[in-house]
C-alpha cells in the first residue's frame, strides 16, 4: 500500500512524492527490476527536506532495494542506519522502526559484524513489547543469529522467552512454534531429558488448537519431523514407522488444502515455519533417511528422485539456502545407496556435484565439509584405496563436532584398519573408543549394533571364531529388533563364513541363503558377491555340482559387474578427489532457516 504524505504543503506536497514512489515500485517491480532507476526516484525525495516519517520510510526502502537487489552495502547500511535512527523518535511508527532494525542485522552479519547485530536486536526486542508480530519476529531473529555462532543456550533461552510471551498475548499457534524450534535446539545439543517433556506439550497444544487448517497442518510437520528425526539419529529404524507414516499422511492433507487469503485476526499468529512446497521436500528427504537405515535402497532412490526433482523447480523460483540444504543431503544419502548396490562411477559423480553445490556457499561448505570427506573415504573403502580412505576419514574426524557422525566415521576407519591387516595398535585404540559393551559414546541403536559387528569382523580376521560369533549374535539381535536390514545381511553371511571355515556346513548355509535373500532385496552388490562365493564353495563341499555351478556363475556375474563399475570410477578425472586431504572451508553452522537435526550418516557402512 502506498503510505500517506503528511508533508507541509497538502496535496502539492503529496503529489510529488506519490508520483516518485509510484515510478519507483514501477520500475522495482520490471521484469527484470529497473534497479538503477527504482534507486533514482527514491534518491530524488530526499533533497526535498521532507517531513521525518517520510524520510525515515525513504532510507528504509533504498536500504531494502540496495540490500536486496545489489551488492553495495556501504550505501544499504548507511540508508538503514537512518531508517533506525530517525524512526525511534517518531511515535507509533513501528513498521519501519522495527523492519530497519531487522534488516540492519541481517545485513550486519552477513558483514561478519555479529557483534553489531545483537545490541541492536536486543535494543529493538526491548522497544517492541507493545508490538506483537515484530516482538515474536525478532526474537526468533536473535535466537537464529545464536544459533548460527552455535550458542544454542542462549537461542534456547530466547525461544522460551518467545514462548511465553506468545502465550500471554494469546497466540497458541506462535508459542508451539518457539516451543518446538527450542525442541529441535534441545535434540541438537542431546538434551533429551528436556527434549521428551516438551515434546509432550508440544503435542498437546498443536492438538487442541483450533485455527487455520494448513497452519494446524504445518505444526503438525513440524512436531512429527522432530519426532522422526529423534527416532532416526537414535537408530530406531523400527521403532521410526507409525511416526513416519502419520508424517506421510499429514503431508498430503497438507497437498490438498488451498491457501487461506484471510489473515489471522492476532498479529501474533503472522508466521508460518516452512512453504508448503519445501515441506514436501522435507517428508521426501526423511523417508529417504529411513529408507537408507532400514536397507530399503531402491525405495530411497524413488523417493531421491522424486524430492530432486522437485527442488529443480523450486530452485528456479527461489533462491533460499535451504533448498540447497536439502539437495545436498539428499545427494549425500543416494551417494550412500550407489556405493553399496555397486555404482561407484555414479557415486563419485555426485560426490563432484555435491562439491560444487558447497562452493557456492561457504555455509553450505562448512557445514558440509565433514560428510564430503567421510563420502569420499567410503568410496575408496569400494576402490580398494585404503591409505586414500585412511586419509579422508582422518580429515573428516578433526572436521566433525557431530557425536553420530563421529561414531560412524570412527567405526568406518577400524573396518579400513582390519582390511588392511597390520594396524593393530591404531586399531585396537579405535575400537575401545566405541566399545559396544561399555561406555558407548552414542545412543544410536544402530551404530552400537555396527560396533559390535566391526568387533565380530575383527575377531574373525584373528581367528578368534566363538568370539566373533558372540558380537555377530549381537548384532543380529540388534538389527532383527529395528530392521536394519543391511546389518542383518553382512551379519548373517559373515557368521555363514565362520561356520564353512569350522567345517559346519549345515549352519553355514542356513545362514549364507537367507543373507543372500535379504542382500537381493536390499540389494547390496558386496554381500551378494561374497555369498554367492560361500554357496559355490558349500555347495561343491556337499558335492551338489549343479547348485554350486548355478552359483559359480552368479558370483561371475556379481564380479564383472563390480569390476567394470571398477574400471570405469577409476577412470574418471573426479577419481583425483581421494588425494585432495582438505576441502575449503568457509564459517556457518548446521542449522539453516529452520532446518531440524538431520543427520547426514544414518546407518553404518561396514
Amino acid at each position: 500500500p502506498v503510505p500517506q504524505c503528511t508533508a507541509a504543503g497538502g496535496a502539492a506536497g503529496a503529489s510529488w512524492y506519490l508520483a516518485l514512489l509510484g515510478l519507483a515500485e514501477h520500475f522495482r517491480t520490471s521484469s527484470p527490476p529497473k534497479v538503477r532507476l527504482c534507486v533514482h526516484c527514491l534518491q530524488a525525495v530526499l533533497p526535498r527536506k521532507p517531513p521525518a516519517r517520510m524520510e525515515a520510510r525513504t532510507h528504509l526502502q533504498l536500504g531494502s532495494v540496495l540490500y536486496h537487489h545489489t551488492r553495495n552495502g556501504d550505501q544499504a547500511r548507511g540508508h538503514l542506519e537512518k531508517a533506525w535512527l530517525i524512526s525511534q523518535q517518531i511515535p507509533q511508527f513501528e513498521d519501519v522502526k522495527f523492519e530497519a532494525a531487522s534488516l540492519l542485522s541481517e545485513l550486519y552479519c552477513q558483514e561478519n559484524s555479529v557483534d553489531t547485530a545483537k545490541p541492536l536486536l536486543r535494543k529493538a526486542i526491548q522497544i517492541s513489547q507493545q508490538t506483537p508480530y515484530w516482538h515474536c519476529r525478532l526474537l526468533f531473529q536473535l535466537a537464529q543469529l545464536h544459533t548460527l555462532e552455535k550458542d544454542l543456550v542462549s537461542a534456547c533461552d530466547l525461544l522460551g522467552v518467545g514462548a511465553e510471551y506468545a502465550r500471554v498475548v494469546g497466540s497458541e499457534y506462535t508459542r508451539a512454534l518457539f516451543l518446538l524450534s527450542k525442541g529441535m535446539l534441545l535434540l541438537m545439543e542431546r538434551k533429551l531429558q528436556e527434549v521428551h517433556p516438551l515434546l509432550t506439550l508440544c503435542g498437546q497444544i498443536v492438538e487442541n488448537w483450533q485455527g487455520n487448517p494448513i497452519q494446524k497442518e504445518s505444526l503438525r510437520v513440524f512436531f512429527l519431523v522432530l519426532q522422526v528425526t529423534h527416532y532416526l539419529d537414535a537408530g530406531q529404524v523400527k521403532s521410526v514407522k507409525p511416526c513416519l507414516k502419520q508424517l506421510q499422511q499429514c503431508i498430503q492433507t497438507i497437498s490438498t488444502l488451498h491457501d487461506d487469503e484471510i489473515l489471522p485476526s492476532n498479529p501474533a499468529d503472522l508466521f508460518h515455519w516452512l512453504p508448503k512446497e519445501h515441506m514436501c521436500v522435507l517428508v521426501y528427504l526423511v523417508t529417504v533417511m529411513h529408507s537408507m537405515q532400514a536397507g530399503y535402497l531402491e525405495k530411497a532412490q524413488k523417493y531421491t528422485d522424486k524430492a530432486l526433482m522437485q527442488l529443480e523447480k523450486l530452485k528456479m523460483l527461489d533462491c533460499s539456502p535451504i533448498l540447497s540444504s536439502f539437495q545436498v543431503i539428499l545427494l549425500e544419502h543416494i551417494i550412500m545407496c550407489r556405493l553399496v548396490t555397486g555404482h561407484k562411477a555414479t557415486a563419485l559423480q555426485e560426490i563432484s556435484q555435491v562439491c560444487q553445490l558447497c562452493q557456492q556457499s561457504p555455509r553450505l561448505f562448512s557445514n558440509h565439509a565433514a560428510q564430503l570427506h567421510t563420502l569420499l573415504g567410503l568410496y575408496c573403502i569400494s576402490v580398494n584405496c585404503m591409505d586414500n580412505a585412511e586419509a579422508q576419514f582422518t580429515t573428516a574426524l578433526r572436521l566433525t563436532t557431530h557425536q553420530e557422525l563421529w561414531a560412524f566415521i570412527v567405526t568406518n576407519l577400524a573396518s579400513v584398519y582390519i582390511r588392511e591387516g597390520n594396524r593393530h595398535q591404531e586399531l585396537y585404540s579405535l575400537l575401545e573408543r566405541i566399545n559396544p559393551d561399555h561406555n558407548f559414546p552414542v545412543s544410536s541403536h544402530c551404530l552400537r549394533a555396527a560396533a559390535f559387528y566391526i568387533r565380530g569382523l575383527f575377531s574373525f580376521f584373528q581367528g578368534r571364531y566363538n568370539e566373533a560369533k558372540r558380537f555377530l549374535r549381537e548384532t543380529l539381535k540388534m538389527s532383527n529388533a529395528e530392521d536394519l536390514n543391511r546389518l542383518t545381511a553382512c551379519s548373517l553371511v559373515l557368521l555363514g563364513h565362520i561356520f564353512y571355515v569350522l567345517g559346519n556346513h549345515r549352519e553355514s548355509n542356513n545362514m549364507v541363503v537367507p543373507a543372500m535373500q535379504l542382500a537381493s532385496k536390499i540389494p547390496d552388490m558386496s554381500v551378494q558377491l561374497w555369498s554367492s562365493a560361500l554357496l559355490r564353495d558349500l555347495n561343491k563341499a556337499c558335492g551338489n555340482a549343479m547348485d554350486a555351478h548355478e552359483a559359480a556363475q552368479m558370483h561371475q556375474n556379481f564380479s564383472q559387474q563390480l569390476l567394470q563399475d571398477h574400471i570405469e570410477a577409476c577412470s574418471l578425472p573426479e577419481h583425483n578427489l581421494i588425494t585432495v586431504s582438505k576441502l575449503p572451508l568457509g564459517a556457518g553452522s548446521r542449522l539453516e532457516a529452520g532446518l531440524p537435526p538431520l543427520l547426514a550418516f544414518p546407518g553404518p557402512f561396514p
